[in-house]
């Protein structure tokens, strides 16, 4: 086979459909187009617009929020695939395991916003972990194997004050109102003089 014999497999180039080349072309007249009107111009763009009305996705409500801007993104990894890590030496037990350590032993690519521990897997090396977070069964595992995993993500602070509809709640609660308010007091009985 020489440079000049080299071609594509039957069928893997086709020539473009050329419209507007008569009736007996298939694609002739209109180009598939369709009839007149703002759908057989160029820079036409209606995908959602319904004649004016109010279209659908601005009818529907607006729910929650999304947080994508703000999270962390996290590499998870199982405490299995650290224990095949440890086994292979490509993870030394007696040095603290980070995620440094991990994406040198090519346990992840990069590092990103740290490392999430799972607890999935069987693991029997005493190691000590320094990790952004970790679930409660990777940490009973690494403590039952006489290892440590030390958390680097803050804790979640508690508001001091209630904020929002909780806020609203505990004005209503100091106030004495609730279901009852609204009512009418009761009256006192015959012979109780009326105190306030």
């Amino acid at each position: 086979m020489r440079l000049n014999q080299i071609a594509d497999r039957p069928g893997a180039r086709k020539s473009r459909m050329r419209i507007g080349r008569g009736i007996g072309s298939g694609k002739g007249k209109t180009g598939g187009r369709g009839g007149k009107g703002q759908t057989a111009r160029s820079g036409v763009a209606i995908k959602g617009f319904e004649g004016g009305q109010m279209p659908l996705h601005r009818r529907l409500p607006k729910r929650g929020f999304r947080n994508t801007s703000f999270q962390v993104k996290l590499n998870e990894i199982n405490l299995g695939k650290v224990q095949a890590a440890i086994d292979a030496g490509l993870l030394s037990a007696a040095n603290p395991i980070d995620v440094d350590a991990m994406v040198k032993a090519g346990l992840m690519r990069r590092a990103k916003g740290g490392v999430k521990l799972l607890g999935h897997g069987e693991f029997k090396a005493k190691a000590s972990f320094s990790v952004y977070r970790a679930s409660q069964s990777a940490i009973q595992a690494v403590e039952k194997a006489g290892g440590s995993v030390k958390i680097l993500a803050a804790p979640k602070e508690e508001p001091a004050e209630p904020r929002g509809k909780n806020k609203r709640m505990a004005l209503e609660a100091a106030k004495g109102g609730g279901k009852g308010e609204g009512k009418a007091k009761a009256k006192p009985a015959e012979g109780e003089a009326a105190t306030e």
